[in-house]
C-alpha cells in the first residue's frame, strides 16, 4: 500500500481517556480479559486509530503521552492541574498496555519529562509542516485548535448515538466559526480561563465574552492597552487590574512548539507490524477481533489448510462411518447460515482426520442425515460437539434419533469461566490449545445463504470446517484435564451436560400461542394508550410527544414548574427514576408512568411476540441459552419468555395467550418455595434460618418478629413486607441506602433493619465477611457444586467498582447454586418422562419455575414427578419445596 506524505499525531492521553468511558459493558462494567485485566480502553483506542488509519493512510505515525511529572507549567503557577482527581486504577493499568501494544505495532511512543503531550504533538507539527508534510492531529482535547493551520487539520471523534464520528477542524472552519485565528484560542484561553486545568483566567469572563474580545481586540496586549474601548462597563471593570493574571493564563494555555530534539521526522516512518509479538499481546488480551483484522498468527503455529473429503453420496458417507466405528470416537460440528439453514457437518474420527458432509442439497442431505443416525444413536461410539443444542434441535425437526453426547466445548469453557464474552471454536482453540483458526465470516456472513455458495466456496469451506471439527476432538482431553483439576466434573457431566438435550427438547417443543387472544389483547391495549394519552393532554394543556424528552421535559419542568430532579447534557432528565421521585407530586406524572408501561408492553410483548410466532406450529420456539448468564442461570431469546412482566395487571394478562398445544393438555407449573433464602440457610448454617425451615413457618413473618421484637401473632403486614425486603435485600447485598428507597423509609431505619436482622442470624453476618474475603484470596468464590465465578472487581482500587464485587460475592453462590439445583431438577424431570415414555413434556424454564404441558390423563403422575424430582433434586439442610398449580394457560397457573 503507498501511504501519503502526511503525518498522523495522536493525543495518547486524550484518546485512551475517550475510549475509556465511552467502552462500557452492559450494566456499565468496565470490559476485561477472563483473568481480571481491564482492556476496554486499549480496545476502544485501537478501534479509533484503526478508523483514522484507514481513512487518512498517513506515512508518518506517532503517538505521545503525559508522564506524571511536574512540567514547566507548574513550575509557572504551583496550583497548574491541581483540582485534577487522579487517573482510576482500572485506566491507569491500561497505559502500559497500549504502549506495549503500539509498541509491538512499531508505533513510536513520543513523552518527555517536563513537557505535555500537547507539546510533543505541537512541536513535531511544526517540524512536519516546514518538511513540507500534512498533518492530521487526533485529539479529543480543544486545546490542540491553536495549532490548526493551512497544512495541519484536528481530528476531534465524537460520539453520536453509540458511533464514532469525527469534527474536523481547519484553518478555514476555524475562522468561519469563530471568527479568530487558530493562534488566537490561546487569548481566549487567556482571559476565560480553563477548570479542568485549574488555569485561573479572569473571574466572570466567560468563554461567548473571551471570543467576542478577541474578536474585536485581536489579542490580550492589545485588549488591555485599550481598556478605555471596552463598550461594557461590567465587562471592563472584571478586566481592570488582571493583566497579569490574563497574561499568566495565556502562557500557561500556550503549547510550546520549541521542544527540542524532535525534528527528526524521518524516526515516524510506519513500518510493518511486529506480527508475532502483536499476536502474542493481542492473544493475552483477548482481543480476537484484532488478531483476525491484522490476520495475525502464531510463528509457531501456522495452519496449514489441508484438503478434506467433502462427502456428497452414500459411498463416501460409508467409507467415513467405517472410519469412525474404528476410533469409536467422533467429533461432530454442524455449520449453519445466517437463515439457519445446514451447509453441512464437519466429523472427524481423531485429531488429525476428518471430513466434510454437505447439506446445502436439502434431497442429498436428508438421505445423509438418515444414514447417519447409524452413528448419532449408537451410545457406544463417543461423540464430541460445539454448541450442540442447535445440532440436536435439528435433528429432531428432522426425526432423526441419537444418543446424549459425550462431550461440548462450548459449554465446558463456560463451566472453566462463565465471564467470557465469546465460547467459539476459535476463541477456546486460542485459550486452550494456544492455537489460531481461520475465521469462517467469508462463508457464514451477511448475505451468505446455503446454496449460494460455489463449488470452490465449498471446497475452501471444509478444509477450514474438517479443521473445526479436528480442534473439538483435541479440545476434549485438554479441557476435560482443567475441569478435573478444578473440582468440576460432577457440574459438566452430571448436570450441564445432560442438561442440554433438555434445552433442546424445550425448543423443538415451543409453547403455543393464542394468536387471536393475542390481538384482542394488542387492541386492548391500543385502547388504553389513547385514554392516558388523552388524560396527560388534558393534564397538560396542551398536544405534545409524549416519548420525546425535550418535549416532556418542557411540560413538566416550564410549564407544570415541577422541581427538576436531574439535568443531561441536552436538557432535562425524564427517565424513570426522575419521574419515580416526581410520583405524587402531579397527576400527569402517573399517568406519565402508566403510559410508558403500556407503551413497552405494546411494542414488546405484544408485537414482539406477534413477530416471532412460528407461522407452521403456532408456536414461539425460543432459544434458551447456557453460556449467557455468569452465575450460571439460563436464559431465553428471540423471544426472552423469563421476562414476561408482573407487577403490571395488563402485563400479568399476556400469559393468558400462552396455552397448550391441544385440548388434551393442561399446563403444571412447579415453583420452588423461597429456593435462595433455603440457600442461604444451608450455605450459612444459621441456627435459626435453618429451624424456621424446618419448622415450615411463614419466613418472612417470623424475620419481621425477630426484627421488630414482637410475637409471630401481633406481627403486622407492613412488618412482613419490610422482612421480606430484607430477606431478600440480604442475598443481593443490599445496603441501607437502597433498602430505604425501596421500604420508603429514612436509612438510619434501614440501618437498624439490617443490623437487626443480622443479629437475628448472626451466621449470615459471618458468611457476608467471609465470602467477601474468600473471593478477594481466591480471585473468585464458588456455588455449592463448585460453579466458580471470577471477581476481579474485588481487587479494584475504585470503591464503586470494588462494592460491585462485595455484592457480586455475596449473591453469586446463592443465586448460582439455586440455579445449579433447577437445572438438577430439570434433568431428573425430563429423564423420568423420557423413561416412562409418556406424552407429557417440559416446555418452559423461569429463573425457579417449570412448566409442563401435560396430557391429561398424566396429571396426577406428573405431579407425582415433579414432586419427587424437584424436592429431593439435592439433599440441603433445610427441606425444598414446591409450589405447584394447574390451568389451561400460563395465566391460570400463576
Amino acid at each position: 500500500m503507498e501511504f501519503e506524505n502526511k503525518l498522523m499525531l495522536v493525543d495518547g492521553n486524550s484518546i485512551l481517556n475517550r475510549a475509556f468511558y465511552g467502552l462500557k459493558g452492559p450494566g456499565g462494567q468496565i470490559l476485561q480479559t477472563s483473568r481480571g485485566e481491564y482492556t476496554n480502553a486499549v480496545y476502544g483506542f485501537l478501534n479509533i486509530l484503526n478508523m483514522y488509519l484507514e481513512t487518512e493512510n498517513p506515512g508518518y505515525l506517532c503517538v505521545a503521552f503525559d508522564l506524571k511529572a511536574p512540567t514547566f507549567r507548574h513550575r509557572q503557577y504551583d496550583q497548574y492541574k491541581a483540582t485534577r482527581t487522579g487517573m482510576p486504577e482500572e485506566l491507569a493499568s491500561q497505559v502500559p498496555l497500549i504502549k506495549e501494544v503500539l509498541g509491538a505495532m512499531n508505533i513510536l511512543c513520543l513523552e518527555r519529562e517536563g513537557y505535555e503531550a500537547d507539546d510533543l504533538i505541537g512541536s513535531v507539527s511544526l517540524c512536519a509542516e516546514k518538511e513540507g508534510l500534512d498533518v492530521v492531529i487526533v485529539t479529543g482535547d480543544r486545546d490542540a485548535l491553536q495549532l490548526a493551520s493551512d497544512r495541519t487539520r484536528i481530528l476531534m471523534p465524537v460520539t453520536k448515538g453509540g458511533k464514532t464520528e469525527t469534527k474536523e477542524y481547519t484553518r478555514a472552519t476555524i475562522k468561519e466559526e469563530y471568527g479568530i485565528e487558530p493562534a488566537q484560542f490561546i487569548d481566549v484561553k487567556g482571559l476565560m480561563g480553563d477548570t479542568s486545568d485549574n488555569i485561573p483566567g479572569i473571574k466572570g469572563i466567560g468563554e461567548k465574552t473571551a471570543l467576542a474580545l478577541v474578536q474585536e481586540f485581536g489579542s490580550i496586549e492589545n485588549l488591555f492597552s485599550n481598556l478605555d474601548k471596552v463598550g461594557k462597563e461590567s465587562i471592563k471593570s472584571k478586566l481592570e487590574g488582571n493583566y497579569n493574571i490574563a497574561r499568566l493564563s495565556r502562557e500557561l494555555a500556550e503549547i510550546n512548539r520549541q521542544v527540542p530534539g524532535l525534528c527528526n521526522i524521518a524516526d515516524l516512518k510506519r513500518v510493518p507490524l511486529n506480527k508475532p509479538l502483536l499476536y502474542e499481546i493481542f492473544r493475552r488480551l483477548e482481543f480476537r477481533t484484532f488478531i483476525e483484522k491484522y490476520g495475525l498468527e502464531p510463528a509457531a503455529e501456522q495452519i496449514h489448510l489441508k484438503e478434506v473429503n467433502v462427502v456428497e453420496t452414500l459411498r463416501d458417507l460409508k467409507q467415513v462411518l467405517d472410519k469412525c466405528m474404528e476410533t469409536g470416537k467422533v467429533s461432530m460440528v454442524p455449520f449453519f447460515d445466517n437463515v439457519n439453514r445446514p451447509l453441512g457437518l464437519a466429523i472427524a474420527w481423531d485429531s488429525s482426520s476428518s471430513a466434510f458432509i454437505r447439506m446445502d442439497n436439502i434431497d442429498t442431505s436428508n438421505e445423509l442425515l438418515n444414514n447417519l443416525s447409524g452413528i448419532l444413536a449408537n451410545s457406544s461410539i463417543k461423540k464430541y460437539g460445539h454448541d450442540i443444542k442447535r445440532f440436536l434441535v435439528f435433528l429432531k425437526t428432522k426425526g432423526i434419533g441419537y444418543t446424549p453426547f459425550d462431550f461440548d466445548s462450548m459449554i465446558a469453557a463456560y463451566i472453566l469461566n462463565s465471564s467470557r464474552s465469546n465460547y467459539g471454536i476459535a476463541e477456546i482453540s486460542n485459550e486452550y490449545l494456544g492455537v489460531s483458526l481461520p475465521p469462517l465470516d467469508k462463508f457464514l456472513g451477511k448475505g451468505k445463504e446455503a446454496g449460494n455458495l460455489s463449488e470452490t466456496d465449498i471446497r475452501e469451506f471444509s478444509s477450514v470446517a474438517g479443521l473445526y471439527a479436528e480442534t473439538v476432538y483435541k479440545l476434549k482431553d485438554v479441557i476435560d484435564s482443567q475441569l478435573e483439576s478444578n473440582g468440576q466434573r460432577v457440574l459438566y457431566y452430571e448436570i450441564e451436560l445432560p442438561l442440554v438435550e433438555v434445552l433442546a427438547d424445550m425448543e423443538f417443543w415451543g409453547i403455543k400461542v393464542d394468536i387471536n387472544l393475542l390481538e384482542d389483547f394488542s387492541w386492548e391495549l391500543k385502547k388504553k394508550i389513547e385514554q392516558v394519552t388523552w388524560e396527560i393532554f388534558k393534564y397538560a394543556g396542551e398536544e405534545f410527544n409524549i416519548n420525546s424528552t425535550k418535549q416532556l421535559g418542557t411540560v413538566l419542568f416550564e410549564k407544570l414548574k415541577l422541581p427538576v430532579i436531574k439535568r443531561t447534557k441536552t436538557g432535562y432528565s425524564t427517565d424513570a427514576e426522575v419521574l419515580e421521585k416526581l410520583s405524587g407530586m402531579h397527576p400527569i406524572v402517573d399517568h406519565i408512568l402508566y403510559y410508558r408501561q403500556l407503551v413497552k408492553l405494546q411494542s414488546t410483548y405484544v408485537d414482539g411476540l406477534l413477530n416471532v410466532v412460528d407461522k407452521d406450529t403456532g408456536k414461539i420456539h425460543s432459544s434458551f441459552n447456557q453460556t449467557v448468564v455468569v452465575t450460571g442461570r439460563i436464559s431465553s431469546t428471540e423471544p426472552n419468555l423469563q421476562n414476561i412482566p408482573i407487577r403490571l395487571d395488563m402485563g400479568r394478562n399476556i400469559r393468558k395467550v400462552f396455552v397448550p398445544s391441544g385440548e388434551d393438555y393442561v399446563f403444571i407449573d412447579a415453583d420452588y418455595s423461597q429456593i435462595e433464602l433455603r440457600v442461604l440457610a444451608h450455605i450459612t448454617e444459621d441456627e435459626n434460618l435453618i429451624r424456621a425451615f424446618a419448622e415450615g413457618v411463614d419466613i418472612h413473618a417470623v424475620t419481621a418478629s425477630q426484627i421488630f421484637n414482637t410475637e409471630l401473632a401481633n406481627v403486622t403486614p407492613a412488618m412482613r413486607s419490610a422482612a421480606k425486603a430484607v430477606n431478600f435485600g440480604i442475598i443481593y447485598g443490599i445496603g441501607d441506602f437502597s433498602l430505604s428507597q425501596d421500604l420508603k423509609i429514612s436509612r438510619k431505619e434501614a440501618k437498624k433493619y439490617i443490623d437487626d436482622y443480622l443479629d437475628r442470624y448472626p451466621r449470615v453476618r459471618d458468611y457476608m465477611k467471609n465470602i467477601v474475603d474468600e473471593g478477594k484470596e481466591k480471585g473468585y468464590v464458588t456455588t455449592i457444586f463448585n460453579r466458580r465465578r471470577y471477581i476481579p472487581e474485588l481487587k479494584s482500587n475504585n470503591s464503586n467498582i470494588r462494592s460491585f464485587g462485595e455484592r457480586i460475592a455475596l449473591n453469586t453462590p446463592i443465586q448460582g447454586s439455586a440455579a445449579d439445583i433447577i437445572k438438577i431438577a430439570m434433568v431428573k424431570v425430563y429423564n423420568t418422562l423420557k423413561e416412562r415414555k409418556m406424552k407429557s413434556r417440559l416446555i418452559l424454564q423461569v429463573h425457579d419455575e417449570l412448566l409442563l404441558e401435560t396430557h391429561r390423563d398424566e396429571v396426577s403422575e406428573v405431579k407425582k414427578i415433579l414432586r419427587e424430582c424437584m424436592e429431593n433434586a439435592v439433599r440441603l439442610k433445610v427441606p425444598l419445596v414446591v409450589d405447584m398449580k394447574t390451568g389451561n394457560s400460563w395465566y391460570e397457573t400463576k
